[in-house]
């Protein structure tokens, strides 16, 4: 069975790619980051979700000498020319401070109609072996922003991100519902046919 490095400490996330292998009917050995601690966090220095995602699959791939996957995301907005993209996790200054960039980003919004509040989830999931080898996809999930935040579920701007054809945010969505739509998991599930590809 072939080890696979997931680019993460987020047991959440290991969790959800790991059912995903599983419905796809791979059954790879998938464990997070943690399990090699002497393998330093990578910084994003990438301009695009796609290269933070290799920056950080290619990282591990070389540190552990094992196929690494890593994934990149974050919200994009229409009126503000797809920001904060990148930048979505510390798009107030402070890395990782969900309130702080919710509440900034509701601001620089106010006075956007509704009509003018598009916006959606991106994400970007790489595989790289240690040879080099490397593929990266990318899923979506399209949505509209709320002016306030609604639904204790989720993290980041799930308060604010309706998805098209929803009446909830997808923080009031259960897990189970927003994983089958969201953008990570629409990457993770666009990754495993090449997982089979490259790794058997």
């Amino acid at each position: 069975m072939t080890r696979l490095i997931l680019a993460t400490r987020n047991a959440g996330k290991i969790t959800e790619l790991r059912a995903i292998l599983a419905d796809e009917g791979l059954s790879h050995d998938l464990v997070g980051a943690d399990a090699y601690p002497d393998v330093p966090d990578v910084k994003e220095t990438g301009v695009t979700f796609a290269e933070n995602a290799l920056l950080k699959a290619h990282t591990l791939a070389r540190a552990t000498g094992l196929p690494a996957v890593a994934d990149d995301s974050g919200l994009c907005v229409d009126v503000l020319n797809g920001a904060p993209g990148i930048f979505s996790a510390r798009w107030a200054g402070r890395h990782g401070d969900d309130k702080a960039n919710l509440d900034l980003l509701l601001a620089q919004l106010a006075d956007i109609a509704d009509e003018h509040r598009g916006a959606y989830f991106a994400c970007a999931a790489a595989l790289a072996l240690p040879d080099g080898t490397e593929r990266v996809v990318e899923g979506h999930l399209m949505g509209t922003l709320r002016h306030t935040p609604a639904g204790a579920g989720g993290f980041g701007y799930d308060p604010i991100l309706q998805p098209e054809g929803e009446t909830r945010t997808c923080a009031e969505l259960t897990p189970e519902e927003k994983n089958a739509i969201s953008h990570r998991g629409k990457a993770f599930r666009a990754l495993a046919p090449v997982v089979r590809e490259l790794l058997g």
